[in-house]
């Protein structure tokens, strides 16, 4: 069918979080880039909800990240929705217009500086997964609908016309 994509901000730099975290500019860049060769890889995997875990356990796989960039100080991406039980629950809420959120989750050290959480160097983005309320603000993610799936209603529209014109319909 095509697949549910979901797209939009994940991340942002310099920006003090809901966990009063602060990812600064060049740890993000570099994590991102280290994480597209995952996306590509196509083992870039989210969980429905934060776990307490760092390892992304298969059995709670909702999504699949298919594209990470930098759009100015944000981290962009699209996510597909994986037909697995959690993907199923994801893809019904989407389907119900639940807005839907997005948080990274990772590891690292922090340090304290001028009243903010500054996310050190040695941090590590594990996986982007989806949440009720993310910590970044506006990370939501919104239903974009794939390509494959608009040929196929375009092809289908056609078919339906030429159909109609063939018995007389229109």
């Amino acid at each position: 069918e095509g697949g549910m994509i979901l797209s939009g901000p994940m991340q942002k730099c310099n920006t003090e979080n809901g966990n009063k975290r602060v990812y600064p500019e060049s740890v993000l860049r570099r994590e991102v880039g280290r994480y597209k060769s995952i996306v590509d890889d196509k083992r870039a995997l989210g969980e429905l909800d934060h776990p307490d875990s760092s390892i992304i356990n298969l059995v709670n796989v909702s999504h699949m990240v298919i594209d990470i960039w930098m759009e100015d100080l944000t981290v962009m991406g699209k996510c597909k929705v994986l037909d697995t039980p959690a993907g199923q629950i994801l893809r019904s809420l989407v389907d119900a217009g639940v807005k839907i959120g997005i948080s990274s989750r990772g590891m690292g050290s922090v340090k304290e500086s001028r009243g903010q959480t500054i996310v050190e160097e040695d941090f590590q983005l594990i996986c982007f997964d989806i949440v009720s309320e993310p910590s970044t603000p506006n990370a939501f993610m919104s239903l974009q609908e794939s390509k494959l799936r608009n040929q196929q209603v375009e092809k289908t529209n056609r078919i339906v016309y030429l159909m109609d014109e063939i018995i007389g319909e229109k």
